[in-house]
C-alpha cells in the first residue's frame, strides 16, 4: 500500500453481530463525507457466491479460490456481484450464518484482505467488522468496539426482520447470535476482540444517533 493511501483517515469500528455498528458506521461516515466499508456484507456476498457454485462452507480452499472471481460494489445502499443486484439475498439470516461460518477460514479472510484495503479512498473511510482495527486497518486514525447485551440484540434483531414482514422467532435469533458470538471470538483468524487502543461503546442502552455522536466527538478530538 502506498504512502499516500496510508495517510488517509480511517475510523474502524468491530463489534458482535446485531450491536447495530453498521448503521451507526454508515450514518458516521455520511457525516463526515467518507466512504464506507461494510466488511460483513462481503463475507455474505462470499457465503452467498459460494452456495451459489454449490461449494460447503467449509471447504476452505475452494471459497478461497472463489473470491479472486468476484466484482463486489456498494452503490447507494445496493450489493452488486458481478453486476448482479443481490441485496436482498445476502441480507438474509441464512447468509448472515454463513458469513460467520466462511469466515472462520484464514485462508478466505487472507484473500478478502487486499479486497478490503482498497476502500481506503480519500477523503477517509469508515469501516465496521469484526478485525477492522486489529487486522485490516491496524493503523486506523479511531478504533471503536461497539456491542451490546445480547439478549437487546437479540430484540433488536427480531424487531428489525419483523418491521420488514419476514417471519422471525426471537429464542432462534438470540441462540444464533450467542453461536455467532461465540465462533467470531474463539476462531484462529483475527477473532473479535476489543483492541487495547480502541474506545468502548456499549449500545444496550443508546440510541443510534447518541453512538453516532460519541464516535463523532471521539474524532474531533483527535
Amino acid at each position: 500500500m502506498s504512502k499516500l493511501s496510508t495517510s488517509i483517515p480511517v475510523i474502524a469500528i468491530d463489534g458482535p453481530s446485531a450491536s447495530g455498528k453498521g448503521s451507526v458506521a454508515e450514518l458516521v461516515a455520511e457525516a463526515l463525507g467518507f466512504h464506507y466499508l461494510d466488511s460483513g456484507a462481503i463475507y455474505r456476498i462470499v457465503a452467498y457466491a459460494s452456495q451459489q457454485q454449490n461449494i460447503a462452507w467449509d471447504h476452505a480452499a475452494a471459497i478461497a479460490s472463489l473470491t479472486s472471481h468476484l466484482s463486489i460494489q456498494f452503490a447507494q445502499g445496493e450489493i452488486l456481484l458481478n453486476g448482479t443486484n443481490i441485496t436482498s439475498a445476502v441480507r438474509s439470516e441464512e447468509m448472515g450464518r454463513g458469513a460467520s461460518e466462511v469466515a472462520v477460514h484464514p485462508a478466505v479472510r487472507y484473500a478478502l484482505l487486499d479486497l478490503q484495503k482498497q476502500f481506503r479512498q480519500s477523503p477517509g473511510l469508515v469501516a465496521d467488522g469484526r478485525d477492522m482495527a486489529s487486522v485490516v486497518f491496524p493503523d486506523a486514525a479511531l478504533k471503536i468496539f461497539l456491542t451490546a447485551n445480547v439478549e437487546v440484540r437479540a430484540q433488536r434483531r427480531f424487531l428489525q426482520l419483523r418491521n420488514r414482514g419476514l417471519d422471525a422467532h426471537l429464542e432462534t435469533i438470540l441462540n444464533d447470535l450467542q453461536q455467532r458470538d461465540f465462533r467470531d471470538s474463539q476462531r484462529s483468524a483475527a477473532p473479535l476482540k476489543q483492541m487495547l487502543d480502541a474506545l468502548l461503546l456499549d449500545t444496550t442502552e443508546r440510541t443510534i444517533q447518541e453512538a453516532v455522536d460519541f464516535i463523532l466527538n471521539a474524532y474531533k478530538k483527535i
